[in-house]
């Protein structure tokens, strides 16, 4: 098996016009012919959490270090980090990642000497810091055994192969712009995480992709978005993995454009069998 992980964000066409930075992070840890870890986080970008950006950067950071280390207790023991990230996926891991994040917020809004606001009692309002970094956070786990998905808020996990495209997650839909974040106060009961071994004659070629929701909410309806992730599997079969990568800031660029106008974030994993 060959596999080719690349991606990118682009600035909103709102975004743009406002003068306001892009919020979305992603990140890729990619072994030779070893697991991948991908990451994709959306910074919330309101009034309200001013140092987003920053958030995000710290999510993906935060969830490619976690699952790397777990990657390297267990190495060589797939089946036993498989037993345990099903046991403990939605519940240790997140509140690994929780926990995490909310430590290196705190360390970074301190070290940049940024003022903690008080609460009603003189006390220091951490939740309130949390609230100015807030972010989701998406994140897929590829080894040569299983799966392992992660959502907190919204943005999109796909699978696409000759059988179609499915969501890997089906996040919770939220009334409005609000969504899931990292910066509330127990933020690890909210993530949604699966994990499930890869079926031995898997059929190939194959595409994980992860999304922030500035890519859906740019179609009318998820068939929309759906359509739009079988046409990028379609182009990496018939085009390669380079065309589709040199293109893809302008694509994603365009897809604002006409679009909801918000960041868009894409991460890719293409797996094709190794030619014999």
């Amino acid at each position: 098996m060959i596999r080719s992980v690349f991606g990118a964000s682009v600035q909103g066409a709102s975004h743009i016009r406002n003068g306001r930075e892009c919020q979305d992070s992603l990140k890729k840890v990619v072994e030779e012919s070893g697991p991948v870890i991908l990451a994709v986080a959306d910074g919330h970008g309101s009034d309200s959490c001013p140092y987003s950006k920053a958030g995000s950067f710290a999510a993906v950071n935060v969830f490619c270090k976690i699952m790397g280390d777990y990657l390297e207790t267990y190495a060589g023991q797939q089946e036993m980090l498989f037993t345990f990230l099903k046991r403990e996926g939605d519940t240790k891991i997140a509140q690994e990642i929780d926990a995490e994040w909310k430590r290196r917020i705190l360390r970074l809004h301190t070290r940049c000497k940024r003022e903690i606001p008080l609460d009603a009692d003189k006390n220091k309002d951490k939740g309130a810091v949390y609230k100015l970094y807030g972010s989701t956070l998406l994140g897929l786990v590829i080894t040569e055994q299983f799966l392992f998905a992660f959502q907190l808020g919204d943005g999109d996990i796909v699978k696409v192969s000759e059988h179609g495209v499915y969501h890997m997650i089906e996040g919770d839909k939220i009334l409005g712009t609000e969504t899931h974040s990292l910066s509330k106060a127990e933020s690890w009961k909210k993530a949604i995480t699966l994990i499930r071994k890869r079926e031995e004659k898997e059929s190939m070629p194959v595409m994980y992709m992860l999304s922030s929701d500035g890519l859906a909410n740019s179609y009318r309806d998820d068939d929309e978005f759906k359509k739009t992730c079988m046409d990028y599997y379609i182009l990496l079969k018939e085009h390669g993995v380079k065309a589709v990568s040199d293109q893809l800031k302008t694509w994603l660029q365009e897809t604002s454009e006409m679009g909801c106008g918000d960041d868009i974030t894409a991460l890719f994993a293409y797996e094709v069998p190794q030619a014999r």
